[in-house]
């Protein structure tokens, strides 16, 4: 058993969501069955699946040891921006998935981690792969880390919780913003119909996005953002709930794809943290993909 230690900052919510939302790599699920196995306590005392957190309550997790997961190690190229014995930064192209899932059950940058750090690889969700602390969509590019054992992976996810681990993104969005910068402080949450999207919702998690204009367009404009929280969909939604979603955005913009464009116009550029075992702040960054490049020089193009 691998034993993990993580303090509470606020209290009233529920125990088995603040865990998974400390753990990005367990689901809730996971989370409820150790509770329920009795490998969640605080003060030596096993805890219940509906506890609520305490201010300043620390709570220790069993993690049980980690077994091989049935996902084939695949030799796919990886554009490695960074890497030692403990994280690896990818940055991901556009179409990539993360995790295998019904429908990509390989081909996943999960796939191509298991084959190329062989036996280097997180167990902290009692499964034997390359411990993904954050993900991206499939059609966002860019930065992504993950880590190679577990003590990597416990310092990262910590950095994840208290907001440390710096993201950032650029965009194109459709239409014209009347500031130079602005900042979205809007809870997202589940959508209440379509259960695949996300939304504004009051009940829903705290979600903050910084946004800049770095360049302006007929119709559209560049902007850079800088993630405090890491929510789902976080960009796309913050940005259409303003009126400005993302550029061949189809599920929280316009319906008819862009030509030219996968999906969302949107790039991981830059990613900082600190090494969790060094304690050096480490900054990494990633150019825009030809095909961001491609849609920037259309507009350039449109200006004259």
């Amino acid at each position: 058993m691998t034993p993990l230690v993580l303090q509470a900052e606020e209290g009233g919510e529920r125990l088995d969501v603040f865990l998974a939302r400390s753990l990005p790599d367990l689901t809730r699920s996971a989370v409820q069955r150790l509770m329920e196995e009795g490998a969640v306590t605080r003060t030596g005392e096993p805890v219940k699946k509906r506890d609520k957190t305490q201010p300043g309550a620390v709570y220790t997790v069993a993690l049980p040891d980690p077994e091989p997961v049935d996902i084939r190690p695949q030799n796919i190229p990886l554009d490695v921006v960074y890497e030692d014995d403990d994280v690896i930064v990818i940055n991901k192209p556009v179409g990539m998935v993360v995790h295998p899932a019904a429908g990509h059950p390989d081909g996943t940058l999960v796939n191509g981690l298991l084959y190329h750090c062989g036996e280097s690889l997180s167990g902290i969700n009692g499964e034997l792969r390359p411990g993904i602390v954050h993900r991206i969509d499939r059609d966002t590019s860019g930065l992504i880390i993950a880590a190679k054992n577990d003590f990597a992976h416990l310092g990262l996810a910590q950095q994840l919780q208290d907001h440390s681990l710096y993201r950032a993104y650029e965009a194109v969005c459709v239409g014209g913003f009347r500031e130079d910068e602005g900042t979205v402080d809007a809870p997202i949450g589940r959508h209440p119909v379509d259960r695949k999207k996300m939304a504004i919702d009051p009940q829903g998690r705290r979600a903050v996005t910084h946004w800049k204009v770095l360049r302006r367009f007929s119709g559209y404009t560049h902007i850079g953002c800088r993630l405090e929280t890491g929510r789902t969909h976080q960009i796309r939604v913050h940005m259409a709930s303003i009126g400005h979603p993302l550029l061949g955005d189809t599920v929280y913009g316009a319906k008819k794809p862009v030509p030219g464009l996968a999906g969302q116009c949107l790039h991981a550029r830059k990613l900082s943290f600190v090494h969790p075992r060094t304690g050096e702040r480490l900054t990494v960054e990633c150019p825009l993909p030809e095909w961001f490049q491609a849609v920037l020089e259309r507009l350039e193009r449109l200006e004259r």
